[in-house]
């Protein structure tokens, strides 16, 4: 059967109007239209009026995950872990030579241990080097940061075990009970005014929650 010019005109208009039709009304009524809903804003703790200036950035869960039961070593190289030092708000800091960032807030972390000194606040850095000789560097430079102690991760896991998964620098703050409240990835002033007031929260909590 042949298809006449005409009627196939008269059909392509029906499909154009169509066409055009629908479009009128996705755009007069956007929210016909299948969109992705934004991701919601990870919740945050009562800890988050305090990230604000160099620690800005600063991510404060409202979960209270223990700290990972992972194994490093002392300076003698001796094993510990984060549990031992339970009872104590605990400043994790995870650093390399490697790193230069790392190694342009370590004085900051010195000086908020030196501020802290003979309180229950201890500032632990744990340096993630692998080789003897980076070891031996670490060991020289962290010496003229007092009283700053060494502890070391050669296998570079422990950075994977915390929330920055691997980032470096990377900070961890732990309240008396071992928990992980606050944490934050990248190059930070550990001994500026909203740090110290972070801080002093934490040690004014309760010794058990």
């Amino acid at each position: 059967m042949k298809v006449s010019k005409t009627m196939i005109g008269a059909i392509a208009g029906v499909l154009l109007v169509g066409a055009i039709g629908g479009a009128a009304v996705l755009y007069a009524k956007p929210d016909l239209i299948d969109k992705a809903a934004p991701p919601e804003p990870a919740a945050r703790s009562e800890l988050a009026r305090f990230a604000v200036g160099s620690i800005a950035r600063l991510e404060t869960p409202t979960t209270r995950a223990p700290a990972p039961a992972y194994v490093f070593k002392t300076r003698d190289g001796a094993d510990v872990s984060l549990a031992d030092f339970r009872g104590k708000v605990v400043v994790v800091n995870l650093w390399a030579m490697w790193c230069a960032p790392c190694r342009t807030e370590m004085p900051t972390l010195a000086r908020l241990a030196e501020a802290y000194e003979g309180t229950d606040l201890v500032v632990l850095p744990i340096n993630v080097d692998a080789t003897a000789d980076a070891i031996a560097d670490a060991k020289s430079f962290i010496d003229v940061h007092e009283p700053l102690p060494l502890y070391s991760d050669p296998k570079f896991q422990l950075p994977f075990e915390l929330p920055g998964k691997g980032k470096m620098p990377q900070t961890v703050l732990l309240d008396r009970q071992g928990r992980i409240r606050a944490h934050f990835s990248g190059e930070a002033d550990w001994a500026s005014a909203e740090a110290r007031a972070l801080m002093d929260a934490l040690l004014a909590e309760p010794a058990a929650a």
